[in-house]
């Protein structure tokens, strides 16, 4: 185990499976104690119980949908009964394919407040304390998606450009009092839900899935998917302190897809 956040107390939301959990065994790994956020409880525990069997810090699980405000101020003051949040990372997330179109408003609404919104209401329920404490890091997960246009995905995307949108401003707004904003965006990583929404892109696009995902995957010059630790270990860099004068930026993770 490291010690680059030994001390602190992290939240991690959706946390129960993917870059999120990778995301917070990396934290354990250097030291933090971590409450662990998602919607399905059954899966929150076993991360919790997995990972408490390898790192002895303290683990707690807080299992609420973040687009909700009321259950988002309820998690947050139950965390904050018995530590301080010293580092949030926003990483709850969803995707759907469908032509700009076919997209129902429900469906667009629906990823606009899992994507967005939630990271307006977590990152708002927790700012007071780290500003009275005049100390604090925040990492939002957004995506390569957030940075270009792409077909049959146009709610996906509006909401990952308004995430790095918002980190900008966060990073201005709480420079002066030492919170730091920042913004991780991954190309495709290799997780569960991944291989969902590329197969559900490649419906929409009217493509055979194996030949989409082959195609993608040689069109990036490292020829490979993301591994969720790699995502977790930049989260990590950027909740320690050798991201001190590192703020509002949205960090590229994509094997240099945007190169070409």
């Amino acid at each position: 185990m490291g010690d680059r956040l030994r001390g602190k107390t992290a939240l991690v939301t959706g946390a129960s499976r993917g870059i999120g959990r990778a995301i917070a065994q990396a934290f354990a790994r250097e030291g933090a104690n971590v409450a662990l956020n998602a919607r399905d409880l059954a899966r929150l525990e076993e991360t919790a119980s997995a990972l408490r069997a390898q790192y002895a810090v303290e683990f707690s699980t807080y299992a609420c949908d973040v687009s909700d405000r009321e259950k988002v101020d309820d998690m947050v003051s139950a965390i904050e009964q018995s530590a301080q949040i010293d580092i949030l990372v926003n990483n709850a997330g969803m995707h759907k394919s469908a032509s700009f179109m076919d997209h129902s408003f429900e469906d667009f609404k629906n990823i606009v407040e899992v994507n967005l919104y939630s990271v307006f209401h977590v990152t708002q329920a927790a700012l007071p304390k780290m500003i009275a404490r005049k100390a604090g890091r925040i990492i939002n997960i957004a995506s390569s998606a957030g940075k270009w246009g792409s077909r049959n995905q146009s709610a996906y995307n509006a909401s990952k450009h308004a995430v790095v949108g918002i980190t900008r401003c966060l990073g201005l707004e709480l420079a002066p009092h030492n919170i730091l904003t920042n913004a991780i965006c991954p190309w495709v990583v290799e997780t569960d839900l991944a291989d969902s929404f590329m197969r559900e892109h490649s419906a929409a696009a009217g493509v055979d899935a194996d030949v989409f995902m082959n195609t993608l995957k040689n069109s990036v010059p490292l020829k490979r998917w993301i591994q969720p630790e790699e995502v977790a270990n930049l989260a990590v860099f950027l909740a320690s302190e050798e991201s001190s004068y590192i703020n509002g930026q949205s960090w590229s993770v994509d094997g240099g897809y945007t190169m070409i």
